[in-house]
């Protein structure tokens, strides 16, 4: 990539930041002056909390993923992500996920392009079968390889796929829990979700999610998801590197910990069509 574009895509960042900011900022504002409207309330928490993370145009990963049952008992692997940004309202990021180590999972990709109502397009690609499944809507509820993360976790987390609603403030989780979180309720608008509503932890202080409770279709609390080790690039977005899903029903869990980003790197939508997931190394 040469100067000129990078000091572009570096340009862009600061305009949708600043944009996004002043706007989501304003319309916040509003919002605080009156609390006795809770779904007001709670949008405008969403929309500042996903202005956090947004502005990054493209960004390359690698993880570390390890699940370790109810006896205490652990394995990991080793995985690279790729995610474009994309800047239509309507039209949600698009993600790659590749597992690299073991060697009997090494080749398994998940592209997914997030849409806001309607279901996410998802395909799994097996190498040992040499095919490309496409993920039915009806099964993206299904845990992900094995995982405490389902298909539908692991999807862009678009502020117009959920209604929400102001609970209450309180204590964040530990290891914050000097500070004030909003918790707010989501519940999914699209069609075949695996939950029918998640509560969510978000600190008042940088807007960050810290927790995430899922109840599943018999409204009960199924799964938490902690988040940690939130790390600030380029000004302007947050991520966390430690996501730590627990599975209330199972006693399984599953934490992924990023070991490396890089942003801006230049992809376009070429690297996240079907294809794409035949060619990955």
């Amino acid at each position: 990539m040469n100067r000129l574009t990078g000091a572009w895509g570096h340009f862009q960042r600061i305009l949708i930041a600043a944009a996004l900011l002043i706007q989501i900022s304003s319309s916040l504002a509003q919002a605080e002056e009156s609390r006795d409207n809770p779904a007001l309330f709670g949008l405008e928490i969403a929309e500042r909390t996903k202005q956090q993370e947004s502005g990054f145009i493209s960004s390359e990963a690698r993880l570390i993923m390890t699940l370790m049952d109810a006896s205490g008992n652990t394995s990991t692997r080793e995985l690279r992500q790729k995610v474009l940004e994309m800047s239509e309202p309507d039209i949600g990021d698009k993600s790659l996920l590749v597992f690299d180590r073991p060697r009997d999972v090494s080749g398994t990709a998940l592209l997914t392009h997030a849409k806001i109502i309607e279901p996410d397009d998802q395909w799994l690609y097996l190498p040992s079968l040499r095919r490309v499944k496409r993920i039915a809507s009806a099964n993206k509820s299904g845990p992900f390889v094995g995982s405490e993360f389902a298909f539908e976790d692991l999807s862009s987390q678009e502020v117009g796929k959920f209604e929400y609603l102001w609970l209450r403030d309180e204590a964040c989780p530990a290891p914050v829990d000097d500070r004030t979180c909003f918790v707010i309720e989501r519940k999914p608008l699209y069609p075949n979700s695996g939950y029918v509503r998640q509560v969510a932890w978000v600190d008042q202080q940088d807007f960050l999610i810290r927790q995430i409770d899922y109840y599943n279709r018999r409204n009960v609390h199924s799964k938490s998801l902690t988040l940690s080790d939130y790390r600030q690039y380029g000004d302007t977005f947050w991520r966390s590197h430690d996501l730590f899903m627990i599975n209330l029903v199972s006693g399984k869990k599953t934490r992924l910990t990023w070991q490396s980003f890089e942003f801006d790197t230049g992809l376009t939508e070429s690297d996240f069509d079907q294809a794409s997931l035949r060619q990955v190394r």
